[in-house]
């Protein structure tokens, strides 16, 4: 949901600017993904007046300009045809980011003449299409003036994150009427907003639009109203620069009406040219196989679940989502028919998930527009179209009847205290809740608005105070432990690892997460990968990795290409071998292990020594008998031969690997050296002894279990434990579950049995069951079955 800060301002009388709005908009619960302001890149371009204009002496389509942009004359070349002197229009000096094009201006020389800076274009400027020329202001336009400030653009545009269930918040009012609810302002009356003396309905001569709904439920009601003799054209500077600051492109008057209000108050509607229609429209169920072209160019098959707009020939809309190209409006259109209705939000959800198509106007039928809104709604659609389109308004036709029951719930002030945990006095939540638009009657009967579907409950209420009162007044109180509820524990693997990852993180390095999947040529310096993905990612992250040193080095090369000249970086995670997933600490240094000394004057690199001295202080903080640990051969074919060793309780005990990375690594990973690393084995590291008796750590099996289905026929009376505990005891090394899933005793069942069928789960050991095992256990099963007087059903 996009809206800039003058359009909230048009519905919310508030002095707030951009960060206050913001705050407030994500203490109210609604989240603010970005704030952003167009006039900051052109800020530096300047209103400028063309002095003079001379040919080009070496080009034909050139000119040579005289600019004024209020610091006296530049010189500047110029291609654009309507370059002329006298003519105002915008400059950007040299050393100026164009955002067009994408290039800082600086000062050149064009076939043999400096140019210093340029005059703009529309599209250089991303303010439109518009290239054939440089623009043209009007005269009165202040040379010297940031063009910026002079046209109005300084105007943050927000974008917000609206949770589904917060459908009244997809429109700028609704926006602004919880911002007016928190106290940032005061919510305009509607009719003062579009200047009308109220929204009662416009009335109209002639007779009114032949429109009906045969489908109740998934168009309760369909209104329509008429508007002769319009004419089409571009719409207001006002309604363009509104939408375009959203990311829309203006189209014409008649369309951009029903895209302003479909943001503006959450309401979509559509606009028919009535000659291309052939008969009255109705709201009803598509026929299998039904197609329509719609107004992005596709064709859609429709099936009997999807509401339509149709005439006597043909669909012209799929209700609620999008429109049909037939019956668009177009700049030779002078009659139109303005539908204004109500769809059932499961039936458009539904619709555009078989469809695979989004809209706007899907994103807010799905979550609920305001049913009662649809009055309202037609009188502000015809009253923009009178006004910018001229014609002769018909009389309203109001099909079908929208859900607008009144809904109520018996309210007690105390359950805020209760489920938010702080207490709020009882006449501020009725403030509150009576700005959101609820009714609130002196014994708290609480009447919930039309636009608010998502209310279902007193939570819902003590949510609205809550969030409104504010967040950040909720006290964090812990829960009381009950009895019975264990307190929190952690493994000696899990405390293991803490310790290690404290350990680096105190001693200056950043922690990194990396992808645990490599390419086969990252994967081959170290010994390739043992396991191979299937369904890779790409083709590039296919293989898991033996080693988080690939991941570490290349992360260090994108900080050292960003300028950085030390990078420090450690990991925790898991190698990927032929037998296990081996948990691991990686520490990496890339670069200078110190900055510039006042003696030497330089910085020193990082070597193997540096390598092992983290290495050890993180094996002595994860409790590792560091004064026992050997220094063992050199680190192998990834390492630098000379400059890596092993440090281990023996040969056969190898606790860590350290030192520099081999050139043949580097280039395999391609990435800069000289890289020092040292590889923790944290599962290699010798437990303490505990004088107390414990459980063995649980390990989950290796191997994936064989589930195998059987159905047998025993006596009706026979309970269906027995036979399970029967089969249980038929293996109890492989079976590992059996469930009971059906009991029938239908066609095929002899009188006086019955049928169950068991789920039995095999667990493999230390390999995977072949055919002729599977096949013996099977015997096993169906003969401990027949002990309990069962037989394998046929």
């Amino acid at each position: 949901m996009k809206f800039t800060l003058n359009w909230l301002k048009e519905h919310l009388e508030t002095d707030a600017d951009a960060v206050a709005v913001a705050d407030a908009l994500t203490r109210i619960g609604l989240e603010v993904e970005d704030v952003s302001n167009p006039a900051d890149v052109l800020r530096p371009f300047r209103i400028a007046k063309v002095l003079t204009a001379a040919p080009h002496p070496q080009a034909d389509k050139l000119q040579v300009l005289s600019v004024d942009a209020g610091d006296g004359p530049l010189q500047v070349v110029c291609g654009a045809p309507n370059a002329r002197a006298g003519l105002i229009g915008i400059f950007g000096a040299p050393g100026t980011w164009v955002p067009g094009p994408d290039m800082t201006l600086k000062v050149a020389a064009i076939r043999g003449v400096e140019s210093n800076g340029m005059m703009c274009s529309f599209r250089e400027l991303l303010l439109g299409e518009d290239h054939d020329g440089i623009v043209e202001l009007p005269e009165d336009a202040p040379v010297g003036t940031s063009y910026a400030e002079w046209a109005g653009l300084d105007d943050p545009l927000f974008d917000v994150s609206v949770t589904p269930n917060r459908q009244d918040c997809m429109s700028v009012r609704g926006i602004a009427r919880d911002l007016a609810a928190f106290g940032l302002g005061t919510l305009k009356p509607l009719h003062q907003v579009y200047y009308m003396d109220s929204l009662d309905p416009i009335a109209g001569a002639g007779p009114a639009p032949d429109v009906r709904t045969d489908d109740p439920q998934g168009c309760p009601a369909f209104y329509a109203q008429a508007v002769s003799g319009v004419t089409d054209g571009p719409s207001p500077g006002w309604m363009q620069k509104k939408l375009k600051a959203i990311g829309q492109k203006p189209i014409s008057v008649l369309i951009d009406i029903t895209n302003f209000l479909s943001i503006d108050l959450g309401r979509p509607l559509h606009v028919y040219d009535r000659a291309k229609l052939s008969g009255g429209l109705v709201a009803r169920k598509a026929k299998d196989g039904e197609q329509v072209l719609a107004l992005n160019g596709k064709t859609y098959t429709l099936d009997a679940s999807m509401t339509v707009i149709a005439d006597d020939a043909a669909v012209h809309d799929i209700g609620g989502i999008m429109g049909g190209e037939h019956s668009g409006v177009s700049d030779t259109t002078t009659d139109v028919l303005i539908e204004c209705a109500y769809f059932d939000p499961d039936h458009i959800a539904l619709t555009g998930q078989k469809l695979a198509l989004t809209s706007d106007a899907r994103q807010r039928f799905e979550r609920g527009v305001d049913p009662a809104f649809l009055d309202d709604g037609l009188a502000i659609a015809t009253k923009l179209v009178l006004d910018h389109c001229g014609g002769t308004p018909s009389a309203i036709t109001r099909a079908g009847k929208p859900p607008v029951e009144q809904r109520t719930l018996a309210y007690d002030p105390a359950r805020v205290l209760a489920l938010g945990g702080f207490d709020v006095p009882a006449d501020r939540q009725k403030a509150i809740l009576e700005r959101l638009g609820f009714g609130v009657s002196d014994d708290f009967t609480v009447t919930i608005p039309t636009w608010r579907r998502d209310i279902d409950g007193t939570a819902d209420l003590v949510e609205e105070i809550v969030r409104i009162e504010g967040l950040d007044k909720v006290p964090s109180n812990p829960l009381p432990r009950a009895e019975g509820v264990a307190k929190p524990t952690a493994s000696p693997e899990q405390r293991l690892e803490r310790k290690a990852r404290r350990a680096a993180a105190a001693r200056g390095f950043a922690e990194a997460v990396t992808w645990s999947f490599l390419s086969e040529k990252e994967a081959a310096p170290f010994g390739g990968g043992y396991w191979t993905l299937a369904n890779p990612i790409s083709e590039d992250l296919k293989v898991m990795r033996p080693s988080l040193v690939p991941g570490l080095a290349r992360a260090a090369q994108r900080n050292r290409d960003r300028g950085e000249k030390a990078v420090r970086l450690f990991e925790l995670g898991r190698r990927y071998l032929d037998d296990a997933e081996r948990p691991t600490l990686t520490v990496l240094i890339a670069g200078d292990a110190s900055s510039r000394d006042w003696r030497t004057g330089k910085a020193r690199a990082a070597d193997a020594y540096d390598a092992k001295a983290e290495a050890l202080a993180v094996l002595a903080a994860a409790g590792a008998p560091v004064d026992r640990l050997q220094l063992i051969g050199p680190g192998g074919e990834t390492w630098h031969p000379g400059r890596s060793g092993q440090l281990g309780l023996g040969p056969k005990m190898i606790l860590a690997t350290f030192g520099e990375l081999h050139p043949e690594t580097l280039k395999a990973l391609d990435v800069d050296g000289p890289i020092v690393a040292a590889e923790i084995y944290l599962d290699a590291i010798p437990a303490k002894r505990d004088a107390g008796r414990a459980r063995p750590v649980f390990a989950p099996p290796a191997l994936q279990p064989v589930r195998r289905d059987f159905a047998f026929l025993v006596d009706a009376g026979l309970q269906a434990d027995k036979l399970i505990r029967a089969i249980v005891g038929a293996d109890k090394q492989a079976i590992n579950e059996v469930t009971l899933f059906d009991v029938f005793t239908g066609a095929g069942v002899p009188e006086g049995q019955k049928s169950l069928a068991v789920e039995v789960v095999l667990q493999p050991a230390d390999k995977s069951f072949d055919e002729a095992a599977l096949k013996a256990i099977s015997d096993r099963i169906v003969a401990a079955a027949a002990k309990q007087g069962a037989t394998l059903r046929s």
